[in-house]
């Protein structure tokens, strides 16, 4: 596996990475392991301190570290400052809360001679973590805050082609003051990060990825009887009603479809439209798409960024010329374009009928799929047919109406008046082929702890 910085706006290689030896890999799963025996034994206000530090000085080099986001993965300026600063709303989140969501909690007994039972959360070990590349340092902080914060070590293989961003991350925590061997990052071959996962040292696997990279790392983690939580693809669904507000609609469907150039496992990918707003719906969304400015990252006029890698274009290109191939009609919104970069223009597609696998991919770009609905069950009904669960959002002026059909999504997350949104203060999570388990707040705090029961029982009470 190579490991590479690539600026997508210019393709130049600026920096590799060899991939680490099977005696580095040894030598951190050791250090990890003693870190956690020390770790363990902080006190919840110690790590508190260390994670608040990492807040503040994310916060005091934020536009450092933002260039970093945009030099590796392609992301606009604007939004690699806002990545660093939810970073570091989630590291103080958990310096400010873990202490009291970790708290033993005492349990009602029906019969006084049970004894007084309570739940304590212990920390169980050394925890992998296998990220993604479309936020660099929002997908470690959401991982590392919650698990450092319970008493975990961590272990992250980030993706190929943000090396840079990895290695700050591990630098960021050391400065802050965690102990060495506390959060290691590792530039592992596929054969060597199945070696980690399997040593008996390592208590729990945390993904957040492709679907066929989850599949086989959670397999993996299965074979080794280890503890598993998987953040995985996702195809949202973003439902307008007759009754909604359909320009503010329309210029949330623009923005919730291509933020981040698009690269969001909680886009609002597909736009289901019930039929008395449609025409008028896709009249303002295709203007508020064809308003986006494809450019340099790093400049502020810049609305639509190029997409991470040149594979990423081919990838999305193949894709739709297959929706083309089996029915679906794509519309290219001819935008300028640079003639560097690995940009693609945005694409609407319609007319995907039910026999068109195409309806149930994920587009991870700007890639849009259009459907008129007969009216809000049909919305509904057109959004559960994904073999993803993870977000979607519904916009109606009845509230009280659109979270009653909230109900009915088959989803982890839904928004009322409002595409998908990430937050520190906000659980994060999916069913079906959107993975399982529960990232952030206490969710994610307790994951990977140790639930025990402690219960003080009458030497005399009957068993």
């Amino acid at each position: 596996m190579a490991y590479a910085t690539i600026n997508p706006f210019t393709e130049e290689q600026v920096k590799t990475f060899p991939t680490a030896t099977d005696a580095e890999i040894e030598t951190a799963v050791g250090k990890a392991d003693a870190a956690f025996q020390k770790w363990k034994n902080f006190s919840h206000a110690d790590r508190a301190r260390i994670l608040q530090k990492a807040a503040d000085l994310l916060r005091e080099n934020l536009d450092e570290y933002s260039k970093l986001l945009t030099l590796e993965m392609g992301k606009r300026f604007a939004e690699a400052q806002a990545e660093t600063e939810l970073s570091a709303a989630i590291f103080e989140y958990y310096a400010k809360n873990a202490e009291k969501l970790l708290q033993p909690q005492d349990l009602p007994v029906a019969d006084p001679q049970e004894g007084r039972a309570k739940l304590v959360y212990e920390p169980q070990g050394i925890i992998v973590a296998i990220e993604p590349w479309n936020f660099p340092f929002y997908q470690v902080a959401r991982i590392i805050s919650p698990q450092l914060s319970a008493g975990n070590t961590v272990i992250l293989k980030h993706a190929s082609n943000v090396p840079q961003c990895a290695a700050a991350m591990e630098k960021l925590m050391l400065d802050a003051g965690l102990p060495e061997g506390g959060f290691i990052n590792l530039y592992p071959s596929h054969s060597q990060l199945a070696t980690v996962i399997q040593d008996p040292r390592v208590r729990g696997v945390a993904l957040t990825g492709s679907e066929g990279a989850g599949a086989k790392i959670a397999a993996t983690a299965g074979g080794a009887l280890k503890k598993c939580i998987m953040e995985l693809g996702g195809s949202d669904a973003l439902i307008v009603l007759n009754d909604a507000d359909i320009e503010k609609a329309a210029k949330w469907a623009v923005f919730g479809r291509h933020w981040n150039g698009g690269q969001v496992c909680v886009n609002a990918k597909r736009m289901i439209v019930e039929d008395g707003v449609y025409d008028k719906f896709v009249e303002l969304y295709r203007k508020g798409v064809s308003a986006l400015r494809m450019g340099d990252p790093m400049d502020p006029n810049t609305t639509m960024p190029p997409l991470s890698s040149r594979g990423a274009v081919e990838d999305l290109k193949k894709q739709v010329s297959e929706a083309v191939a089996h029915g679906a009609k794509a519309e290219e919104v001819p935008l300028e374009m640079p003639n560097k970069g690995c940009f693609f223009r945005p694409v609407i597609l319609t007319d995907l009928d039910e026999s068109n696998p195409a309806r149930r991919w994920e587009f991870f770009g700007p890639v849009t799929m259009l459907f008129r609905a007969k009216d809000a069950d049909h919305a509904v009904e057109i959004a559960n047919d994904s073999p993803y669960g993870l977000g979607g959002s519904i916009f109606s002026q009845n509230e009280e109406k659109a979270a009653e059909l909230a109900r009915k999504m088959d989803t982890g997350m839904v928004y009322i008046n409002h595409p998908t949104m990430v937050k520190a203060d906000l659980p994060f999570g999916g069913v079906k082929r959107s993975g399982f388990g529960r990232e952030l707040i206490d969710l994610g705090l307790k994951e990977f702890v140790n639930t025990k029961l402690i219960d003080i029982v009458d030497i005399d009470a009957p068993f």
